[in-house]
Parts: structure tokens; sequence; C-alpha cells
């Protein structure tokens, strides 16, 4: 039977709760155990695909093409796994999912309330990533113990208990324990009162995550083990770190993953740090260092490419290398001048929706590709490529995507339902109205051409990539752009769509 780890939080928001839970799935995984992770979010959206990604960070595209909270792209980058839409549920999904049924008659005309309707569907989510090929969950509940929208997920997980028995269920409460610089000591009340009003509703943690900027003294860990009946060696100190890789090895030291392992009676050999210790090692201990122009328009809230900024990490990782990046806001490439590039390895473009910020990241391609210096672009990065290129090298005076001018001269990037395939391939239009609904999601094949540095570089033709767009290349500029010497290597599988482009006379394009 699948055990159940839930973990919430206290106290105050971002403390960690998303590393916590994927460290301690890695910590699991270490032990030959079959983990999986999920998160329950309170807001009402029925998931992050339409917020603006100041006001939640980045959307996290699982492969099956579920927009997800940033939490899951921690969860799969520790544990190492591939999740699923299913692994991300919202208030708004939930409640989605509840009136729809009532609208088909499912509940007999009975009244539909939050208790058991909701919790009901609550629990139904977490059930179905059980099963006999996985040896733990761990869900994480957003938010923080208090807050009124997350109630109906507390209770729902108080209730589980009861149903799947106490020994299949574990909750870890990840909770701040604030260091008092003046009077040189940690305060442990606000931790008590975070433990207190979850027993409040039926919750008794088993165990406490304690964070502060400081590891927390021995006296302070038996005040709080005495006022929440937490046990000593499961309240457990976790502060402040020079690196999130390194919270999953402090939790193996703390005993984490050996309380779990007693709590649900499990049998399984002692954890194997040795790769994980090498990846710290790599990454706090590198050779060499370069450093990198990231061009966007989101840079006040960095965790809006956390993705992207995780993955550079785990090239310098895998290579040794210090990747220092400077964050370069693209409008300010107008305002300063183009001299904030300069003194620059390489510039990279990321992501990115509406207009704002587009002629900056333009100007940007432009000097990486006037000055051969190192440019990746990826998604909206590749479409101010294609557009740059076919205004300065191909003579498309006024060429740009339709997303930005829908009476461009020369739409180099276009909705595929505004161009016909250059081969008279049959279109296809997404007729869905929401904006939810309208995307390219999840995996999806590419073919290189076998002597494109692109395949140089993954060892392979095949490919698998995530997408998250609604903007193509458009095919009926293929003989143009081809004809000024931009070489289109990669395409999707069935040979309809342009995925990536390189330039032959440029050392890294």
């Amino acid at each position: 039977m699948t055990k159940h780890i839930f973990v919430t939080g206290g106290v105050a928001s971002s403390l960690g709760k998303g590393l916590t839970a994927a460290s301690l799935g890695r910590l699991l995984k270490q032990r030959g155990l079959r983990v999986v992770i999920q998160k329950l979010d309170p807001y009402i959206n029925v998931d992050p695909g339409t917020m603006n990604p100041f006001e939640h960070g980045e959307v996290f595209v699982t492969d099956d093409g579920g927009e997800t909270d940033l939490d899951l792209g921690h969860y799969e980058r520790f544990i190492d796994e591939n999740l699923t839409r299913d692994s991300n549920a919202t208030t708004g999904s939930i409640y989605s999912a509840v009136i729809a049924a009532e609208r088909r008659g499912e509940y007999l005309g009975k009244t539909v309330q939050v208790i058991p309707h909701i919790t009901d569907e609550i629990q139904r989510r977490i059930r179905r990533l059980a099963g006999d090929d996985v040896d733990v969950l761990i869900t994480e509940v957003g938010g923080t113990v208090g807050d009124i929208e997350i109630l109906p997920f507390l209770e729902a997980i108080r209730q589980f208990r009861l149903d799947v028995g106490s020994t299949n269920v574990c909750y870890v409460h990840v909770t701040l324990v604030p260091y008092i610089g003046p009077s040189g000591e940690h305060k442990t009340k606000p931790t008590q009162h975070s433990v207190k009003e979850l027993r409040s509703i039926g919750i008794q943690p088993d165990v406490l995550v304690c964070r502060s900027t400081q590891e927390i003294d021995v006296s302070s860990r038996k005040k709080i083990s005495l006022f929440t009946n937490v046990e000593l060696p499961a309240v457990i100190s976790l502060p402040d770190s020079d690196s999130i890789y390194r919270v999953p090895g402090k939790l193996g030291a703390a005993g984490l993953d050996e309380i779990i392992i007693r709590k649900f009676h499990l049998d399984c050999p002692p954890a194997d740090y040795s790769e994980w210790d090498r990846v710290v090692e790599a990454h706090l201990h590198p050779s060499q260092e370069v450093s990198l122009a990231m061009v966007g328009k989101y840079m006040d809230l960095l965790d809006a490419y956390k993705s992207l900024n995780e993955a550079i990490i785990h090239a310098g990782i895998q290579t040794r290398t210090r990747v220092n990046i400077k964050y370069i806001d693209s409008d300010d490439i107008l305002h300063k001048g183009i001299e904030i590039l300069q003194d620059q390895d390489a510039i990279l473009v990321p992501g990115g929706f509406g207009e704002r910020g587009i002629e900056g990241k333009i100007v940007a391609v432009k000097y990486a590709r006037e000055n051969k210096i190192p440019y990746l672009g990826i998604c909206l990065g590749l479409q101010v490529a294609v557009i740059d290129f076919a205004r300065n090298v191909a003579g498309l005076e006024g060429a740009h995507s339709t997303e930005f001018d829908a009476d461009s001269p020369h739409p180099v990037i276009a909705l595929i339902s505004e161009w016909t395939t250059a081969s008279g391939g049959t279109e296809f239009r997404d007729e869905e109205s929401d904006l939810g609904g309208t995307m390219r999601l999840g995996a999806q094949k590419c073919i290189l051409q076998s002597d494109s540095t692109t395949s140089e570089c993954y060892g392979k033709q095949e490919i698998v990539e995530r997408h998250r767009h609604r903007y193509e290349f458009n095919n009926n500029y293929i003989d143009r752009l081809s004809a000024a010497g931009m070489n289109l290597v990669g395409k999707s599988e069935d040979g309809m769509l342009i995925e990536v482009i390189e330039l032959a006379d440029h050392p890294w394009f």
C-alpha cells in the first residue's frame, strides 16, 4: 500500500516547503523507494497558465502538457522522475470538477458542500497518484496554516488519515524559527502557535522542519518539542544554506529519512549519497567560469525563469563551470545602449509573452549575430532571432510576429492558422476559446539534421523537448530565409513545423 507524507507550512510563506518535499523525495529514492510528489495549490485559478509571471513565477510544463506550479520543477530535478498534470491540483480545478459533477446530476440532487464533496474531490486527487507502483506519495499543501483558503485541504488530509490508517500517513510541518540578533536567541513562539493551529483542526505533526537563518540550538528544539508534542529527534533544524542542493544531505544527516522509514515500518537499505555528493561538490567548487547575459522581461522576479536558471546551473555542474548570469531587462538595452552586453561570453533570450521588451531582445540578437557571440534563443528567443535575421539579413523590411504586429508585411512568425505549409499540408487550428487552451503544450518530438550543431550537442537526431507557445515559424518564408543563410535544422516529427534554426557562419547560434 502506498504510504503518504503530507507537507504543510506555517508562520510565513516561501520557507521552502517545495524544496523540503523534493529533498525528502530524494532521500527516500536513495533508499530504493519509488517516490512520486504532488502539489495542492489553494488559489482559485484552474492552473497557473494564465497568470502573469510576476504573480506566481514560471509555469512548469509537464510532458503531458500540464501547466503547473514551479515547485514541480524542483520535484523533477530532485527525484529525477517525469511528473504529470495530476501532480498539481488547485482550488479552481477541484471546484470546477465538483460543479461539473453536480451539473451532470452525479450527486443525485443533494446539497453540494465543502464537506464532504470538496474534501472528497481533494482526496480523489491524492489517490489518483497512489498505486502498486508507488511506495511513497509526498503531497505538499501550498499556502500557510491559518490561511482561510487552505482549510479544505487541511480538512481533507486530516480525513485521509482516518481512511488509510495512521501507520500509512506522516505529517511534516515546515515552520519558521526566527533568530533575534540583539538578544542572540531563537524565538519558538511562532512555531508553537502554528502547530497549535494545526492541532486545533485535528492534525498532529509527526515531524517539524524548523527553518532559520542559522542552526537552532538543542535547548530551543527541546522547548519546541515540549510545546508541540513532537518528539525531539523529529524537531529538525534546517538553517539557510549556500546551495539548495545541500538540503537533502542536511535533512539526511538530521535523520529525517530514518524517522519516516520507522514511522512507516519499511524495510529498505541505507541511503547512498555518493552520487548526490558529487553533484553538490561540482556545484560549489567549479574549475572554470563563464559570463552569460540573459535578456528577458521579468527580471524583477527571477522565479519567472526558475527552471531555465536551474538548467544553466545543472549544465555548469556537468562541466564544473560556474555560470555567472547577468540579468538584463530587454527595455534597458534600448534605454542604456548595447554596451550593457559587452564583456559577456554568451547571450541567452528566454521565452515570454506580450509586446513589451521585444525590440530590445531583437537588438540583443543582432548584437550576438554580428559580433559572433554564442547565442541561445528559447521559444520567444528563437522567434526574435528569426525576426532579426529576416529584417537585417534577408532584407524583409518590417518583418515581425503577428503576436506583436498583426499588419506586418512579412509575418515571419505567426499562428499556424494564419499560414499554409509550404508543402500544401493541412492547417490545424485550436478552436478552444479560453486562453488556457490555445497553446502547443508538453513534450514534442523534433527531428534534427545529422550534420547540425544541435544534433552534435544532443548526440542524436531525434529529441524531445517541452513546449508552451502559440506562435510558429511561418513556412511561407522557408525559401527566402534559407536562401539568405539560415539553416532550418530541426523540424517537428511530421515535418510541418520548424523547431530549430542555426547560422552556418557563426560559432554557435
